[in-house]
């Protein structure tokens, strides 16, 4: 079977081609477990941590609220939150194999649970009459929570580790139509630390027609769990398909209950987060209901407050650090301390962005005679190892700290502290019709190219990271964007 399609029959009928992407290791279905070792190894290694943060929790509120002198009645009470602290994350579905490493749904799971133990407790002291410090549960809580948090990062790492590694990972069957099924691979091995490895994929055997029960073009579940079975998965994803639909689909889902084979199904929209995917019931039918992405109102001008506040404290913060800098490329060479240039911000309007100059003050004439040798993405101009630029310029712009007077156009509204990447004009120029969506909210010093590679982006994937960021925009993404920055610019992965 390996490197050759290979039909898969069943009763007879006319089978799916089965495309094994490695030598499947055929298991009898009753002799496998139905959950891998590592996922168990996981699952109790998060309670662990748990209770371990939540001990910590404990013992520092104890320690700070009644130093040595605890009463009896604390005692009991910080024995039994530990238990109730994991009891809350587990209803939380903080142990879900489903939500194993994705980050996101695990980190909101353990604040869903922080949220609800507290509130849990000031019902339980209300309804018992028992008198609980707040102190107590208002430190308690919040540490446990935040060292959960923590260990629940470095588990998720290390799981990460061992994915790239090719290890604890979920087998998949892809099932579907050509162009569809390869798209669906594609995204699933695109990120190993998603945990998902392509095995196989199933089709439709469409070269012929043969006379029997199934036309061509038709999927049949029977086979599908032939191959599953084969290939030993614990996932299949069907990939976009008009054919496996209505009651196929709901009796595959119940067979593959039946094995322990989770069920997953792509419904063909791609750079759309979850949040604003919802299945809403219509007349017996469940349906999948795109919101639309919010690019104005009420969370936008919380994040236009958010922006000047923090801009502000942070250039009150930073204002050794500003000032120390603006003396040394003064210092450094000859010309202005601040490089401005114009560029496109919210709705095409145009502004002047302030930047520490790090280069000489010829750069800009130097220019043209440099344009063969850019190590650019064809469109944006860059070179790693750029005459033009001084020595403190290379050394501010390995870890950004050239973009920091951009604080001041946040600060007056012309930027916001994460969005887009502020282009050119002449890059507007060349825009297709859906990049211009990039334009629908203000441009960030950070957004999403920023931790995903910056200058060692190609074009396209800098327009779609930016389009993922407009079409799925959160005040969760932004903080998440903001705190992965810090990494970025400590390594200095694809600055110069």
């Amino acid at each position: 079977m390996s490197g050759a399609e290979a039909p898969d029959a069943v009763d007879g009928r006319r089978p799916l081609w089965v495309v094994p992407h490695e030598v499947p290791a055929i298991v009898p279905r009753s002799s496998r477990s139905t959950e891998p070792r590592w996922l168990g190894v996981y699952r109790w290694a998060a309670v662990g941590g748990d209770l371990l943060a939540a001990m910590l929790g404990v013992f520092v509120a104890l320690l700070a609220r009644f130093g040595s002198g605890v009463g009896s009645g604390y005692l009991i009470v910080s024995s039994l939150l530990p238990l109730a602290w994991v009891a809350a994350v587990a209803l939380s579905k903080g142990y879900d194999p489903r939500y194993f490493g994705t980050g996101p749904d695990e980190f909101r799971s353990l604040l869903r649970s922080g949220v609800g133990l507290t509130a849990a407790v000031a019902m339980a002291s209300y309804v018992t009459k028992t008198e609980i410090a707040r102190g107590f549960v208002v430190l308690a809580i919040p540490v446990m929570c935040a060292a959960a948090l923590c260990l629940r990062y470095a588990l998720r790492k290390d799981l990460h580790r061992h994915r790239v590694r090719g290890r604890c990972m979920h087998r998949v069957l892809v099932v579907g139509h050509s162009v569809p099924a390869a798209t669906l691979c594609e995204h699933l091995e695109s990120r190993p630390t998603d945990g998902f490895r392509v095995v196989a994929t199933c089709r439709p055997r469409t070269e012929e027609v043969t006379d029997g029960p199934l036309h061509a073009d038709e999927l049949d579940e029977a086979d599908i769990l032939a191959a599953a079975d084969r290939h030993a998965v614990e996932v299949v994803a069907i990939s976009t398909d008009p054919e496996l639909v209505g009651h196929s689909l709901r009796r595959l889902s119940w067979a593959l209950e039946q094995r322990g084979i989770e069920l997953i199904v792509s419904p063909g929209i791609i750079e759309v987060a979850g949040p604003r995917i919802s299945v809403r019931p219509v007349a017996g039918l469940s349906l999948l209901h795109l919101e639309r992405p919010s690019v104005s109102g009420g969370p936008h001008l919380m994040k236009a407050v958010f922006d000047r506040v923090m801009a502000l404290s942070m250039i009150i913060l930073l204002s050794p650090l500003l000032i120390g800098l603006a003396l040394a490329v003064r210092l450094s060479s000859p010309g202005p301390v601040l490089f401005r240039q114009q560029r496109v911000g919210r709705a095409g309007s145009e502004f002047t962005m302030l930047k520490f100059r790090s280069m000489y003050a010829d750069a800009e004439q130097r220019l043209g005679d440099l344009y063969a040798l850019s190590d650019g993405n064809g469109v944006i101009f860059k070179m790693r190892d750029d005459p033009r630029m001084t020595p403190l310029g290379r050394w501010i712009r390995r870890f950004s700290l050239d973009e920091l007077p951009q604080l001041f156009n946040v600060l007056r509204g012309e930027m916001s502290l994460v969005g887009p990447r502020p282009p050119l004009s002449e890059e507007v120029a060349l825009y297709a019709a859906d990049d211009s969506r990039r334009m629908l909210v203000k441009p960030g010093i950070t957004g999403l190219w920023q931790v995903s590679g910056r200058s060692d982006l190609s074009w396209d994937e800098s327009v779609r990271l930016d389009l993922r960021y407009v079409d799925n925009w959160s005040m969760t993404l932004d903080l998440l964007i903001l705190w992965k920055t810090v990494r970025a610019v400590i390594y200095g992965a694809g600055a110069y």
